[in-house]
This record gives structure tokens, sequence and C-alpha cells, in this order.
């Protein structure tokens, strides 16, 4: 037999990964968390021939399942965010040493054709706006907001749900640091933020923001990066590039569908628990690279400061 994956959580991300690793050809078994009995769980993995774990869980809950797969030499896809606080992701490190090699992040977002190109492009900015919203309600069908994990005071709010933009800044910009976190919550929701500005700095710059919300009317996922030279403006969701410059604009569209960035982040991740090499994505999210990007993640909630509450729509 090969390598056997096995798929913790059977919410919408872990249907959509065991959906993907059965399309490209992989053995993979979904297994809902309310049916986990880590001892079974354990047993399993111990039995199965090469087990890789994809952990597709409420952010709360990886630590342990981290600490089992690493006991056992089992690579593990981790979904993002992989902590909320510095302390939890210092110990999730630490346990997931023996395998951090040969694991990976969910951030698919560094397999977006644009991102890579603003990435490898390297224009040199002084500020930067990134923008996602969407009306959390439409997201998904069949789907209410204060059922989901999204509602949560531990785990849930919007920055950590949209947290890919942050990792966007550090990807273009890894010298940045947190400077504030302001944030809107709702007064049904203790500590759950719905509409959320981060500010960012590097020593030299540059300075940027972050914006992220639960509440836009239209799917909006946008970047603006402002150069001496050039300026540019990323549509994330058509995808469509517009650099200018003074002159004529230049406008550069790319062919993609959304499940690509999965497909590829889930290719990477099959290479490298199987020891075949992955692709030469400079981005892959291997997870002993991951450090400094996810501590900006587990930063920005810990800073987080509420201006207000919003008021029914979410029930």
């Amino acid at each position: 037999m090969g390598q056997q994956y096995f798929v913790i959580g059977a919410g919408s991300i872990g249907r959509r990964h065991h959906t993907n690793l059965t399309a490209l050809g992989a053995d993979s078994r979904l297994v809902p968390w309310r049916d986990v009995d880590l001892g079974a769980l354990e047993r399993d993995l111990a039995a199965a021939d090469s087990p890789a774990v994809v952990i597709a869980t409420a952010t709360p809950v990886r630590f342990e399942l981290v600490r089992l797969c690493a006991g056992l030499g089992a690579p593990v896809y981790i979904e993002k965010p992989m902590a909320y606080r510095l302390y939890d992701l210092e110990h999730i490190f630490a346990a997931a040493e023996p395998i951090a090699h040969r694991s990976v992040v969910g951030l698919m977002m560094r397999y977006h054709p644009a991102v890579r190109a603003q990435v490898a492009a390297g224009l040199e900015t002084y500020g930067f706006t990134m923008e996602i919203g969407h009306d959390v309600r439409q997201w998904r069908a069949n789907w209410r907001f204060a059922d989901s994990y999204a509602a949560q005071a531990e785990g849930g709010g919007v920055l950590l749900d949209l947290c890919h933009e942050i990792d966007m800044a550090y990807c273009l910009y890894p010298a940045l640091t947190v400077q504030t976190v302001d944030c809107l919550g709702h007064r049904d929701f203790p500590g759950v933020d719905f509409a959320t500005r981060i500010t960012l700095a590097a020593p030299d710059g540059p300075v940027g923001q972050v914006a992220m919300d639960y509440l836009s009317p239209k799917s909006i996922r946008r970047m603006h990066l402002s150069g001496r030279d050039e300026v540019v403006d990323l549509d994330l969701l058509v995808p469509e590039e517009v650099r200018s410059g003074g002159g004529e604009d230049r406008t550069r569209r790319w062919d993609f569908e959304r499940n690509d960035m999965f497909l590829d982040l889930m290719r990477d991740f099959m290479a490298l628990a199987e020891g075949r090499p992955p692709s030469d994505n400079p981005l892959l999210p291997r997870l002993d690279r991951m450090y400094d990007s996810a501590a900006l993640i587990a930063t920005a909630w810990e800073k987080r400061r509420f201006h207000g509450a919003l008021t029914g729509g979410f029930e």
C-alpha cells in the first residue's frame, strides 16, 4: 500500500481537501472531528501504511493533533490559522519539529498567480493596502454564522477567518510588524471581530493596512501597492493587475480557477509527505519556514481593540 491520508474535520474546508486528495489519486479518509477519539485515531494512524494527516478542525484543537502526528512521524497539513496566541503557536512548532520539513500550512493564496507575480517583481514600495470582504451569511449554502466556528470568541472572527491577507503582506514585506488592530464587534457575539483594520509597518518602510470584514454586500479581494516609480492595483477575484507609471496603464489577466490554489498546495504536500520533490514555488508554505508569518497573525489577534458593536442580522 502507498501513502494514506486522513482528513480530520468534515466541514466545508475538510470536505474540499478530501475531494481534492481523491481527485489527485490519493487514498483519503474523511474523519469528522465529532467522531474523533484520540486514542483510536492514534491506533488507526499507527496501523496505516505511511500516514499523513490534514488537520481541518477548529483552531483551538490543533496542538494535540500535531503532537500525536509528530510522535508517529506522520506529516501534517495544518489549516490556517495555526494558532491565535503566540504561546500556543510556540508549543505547536515545538511539537511539530520532527515532521516540520515534510508538513505545510494551508495558506493557499501563496499559489495565486497574481500574488506570486508581485513577490517576483519586487516593486520597491512605500505603502500598501489590502482589502477583503464579503457578506458571511451568503458565503456557504445551508450554513448559519451563529452555529459556526467563526462565531466563537476563541478562534473565531474575521481576522483569523481571512488571515490570508496578513500572510500575503508578509510574503511581500517580511520585516513587517503589527502596529495597531482596530475592530468592530457585534453585541450578540462578544469578543468576535466583524470588521478589522490592521496597520503594519517595517523599520524602513513600507507602511500599510490590511482590512477585512464580514459585512460587504459584494465580495471583494484587492490590493494596492504604492511605489515611487509605479503603482499597482490588483483585483484578486478576476484576477487582474493594472500597473501605472505615469504613461499608459498596463493590464494583465490570468486564466485561473480558485480551486487551482488548493490543488497546487495539496500536490506539494503530497510530494513532501511521500518523499518526492515539490514544485518550484518559492512561497511554498512548508511548516519549518512558517513561524514568522504565523506569529504575525497571532500577534495581530492578540492586539485587537474593539470600537463599538453591531446589532442584529446574524442570528
